[in-house]
């Protein structure tokens, strides 16, 4: 379908299926604007029929909104949302905001909305921002921890039983007790694991740059907790850096990633160019830095000076990781022409978990 047609679609709804089908981007888009326009009419829309029969909440209908369109159609539907229709009041009004069960999700529509909250509000949110905070780093420490401060020692077992530190020739030795020659089995019930030793070396920077925009707001949450775990770490020393068109340096808050997500704002363009060239700016010992990219790659400003930037990085010696998604998953979408491009200047690119991520830097490091 053509895009004039694609719009008409949008605007009409429901009833206008037959100027063609939708692509899965645009029937996301249309079910989005159903959530909030069905209200006023439930006859109209692309398939919801507004807020009752939506699969969406308000947190989920947020994130949707902020990943499918650009920053002025956001304001603008956000608008309407807040002064026509009343719907993100249960993310800027603080009594409903209190009744709503802190999650990742929510969170996110926080980071999303907070530039329309007043100060309670905002305090109320920064409450919920807290506490979904401290159980991601409760989750995630100890993992990224142990990474990052030890080795394998194949001398001791450990009882962290990983699959890291998996002893596959202790474990056979231990087991051969119970072999069934009747059956030919091995049958495993005692696993050994590597114990792992702490390891002192000389200090590595560690600069992450995280691209703003809306829909990298999952990976923006998990940049942010993942490099305060990274903080104070003896081998390490952290920076991290938000941009959309302008870089903004959160390394003085690194330490503390509730203060860090309360200044990140979400939305706008993007030039990556720009953010890898302040982080280029920010290496002292090119060989024992590396630099971690968090963007979809969809650059705004200049290909040419990104290309350049990260080829003479590379050149000097550092570690290049550019990552489409920084998440729970390790699944991203980016644009996969500019990614091979910086591939072929000796940048590693795709995307991992926060825990493969500490597996990267803890190999970089030894």
């Amino acid at each position: 379908m053509d895009e004039r047609l694609t719009r008409w679609r949008l605007v009409l709804g429901r009833g206008s299926e037959q100027l063609g089908d939708l692509g899965p981007r645009q029937q996301a888009q249309c079910d989005a604007l159903g959530y909030l326009y069905d209200r006023e009419n439930q006859n109209s829309g692309c398939g919801a029929s507004g807020e009752g029969s939506s699969s969406l909440s308000i947190p989920t209908w947020i994130n949707e909104v902020h990943t499918l369109f650009p920053k002025r159609t956001i304001e603008l539907i956000e608008e309407d949302a807040l002064e026509r229709y009343g719907m993100v009041e249960m993310v800027t009004n603080k009594d409903l905001l209190e009744r709503v069960e802190p999650s990742e999700t929510l969170l996110q529509a926080i980071l999303k909305t907070k530039h329309l909250m007043n100060s309670e509000v905002l305090q109320a949110a920064r409450q919920i921002v807290r506490k979904v905070i401290a159980e991601l780093v409760e989750r995630m420490r100890p993992r990224i921890r142990r990474a990052l401060t030890g080795r394998r020692d194949p001398n001791r077992r450990s009882f962290f039983k990983v699959a890291a530190n998996f002893d596959p020739k202790r474990t056979i030795r231990t087991n051969l007790k119970n072999y069934s020659a009747q059956t030919k089995q091995l049958v495993i019930s005692e696993p050994v694991f590597y114990s792992r030793t702490h390891r002192q070396s000389e200090k590595w920077q560690f600069i992450v740059a995280v691209d703003q925009s809306g829909s990298m707001a999952e990976s923006v949450i998990h940049a942010a907790v993942t490099a305060s775990i990274f903080h104070g770490l003896p081998a390490l020393k952290s920076h991290l850096i938000a941009f959309d068109t302008a870089v903004v340096d959160l390394t003085s808050d690194v330490n503390d990633p509730v203060e860090t997500l309360m200044k990140v704002q979400l939305g706008g363009g993007t030039d990556i160019g720009r953010a890898m060239r302040y982080a280029e700016s920010l290496i002292t010992e090119p060989r024992r830095a590396m630099v971690v990219l968090i963007t979809d790659l969809y650059e705004g400003g200049s290909e040419h000076e990104l290309i350049q930037c990260v080829t003479r990085m590379v050149q000097g010696g550092s570690r290049v990781l550019i990552l489409g998604a920084l998440n729970a998953t390790g699944a991203a979408s980016l644009d996969q022409a500019l990614g091979q491009r910086l591939a072929s200047r000796g940048a590693q690119v795709g995307s991992m978990t926060p825990y493969e991520l500490a597996d990267w830097v803890a190999e970089a490091i030894r």
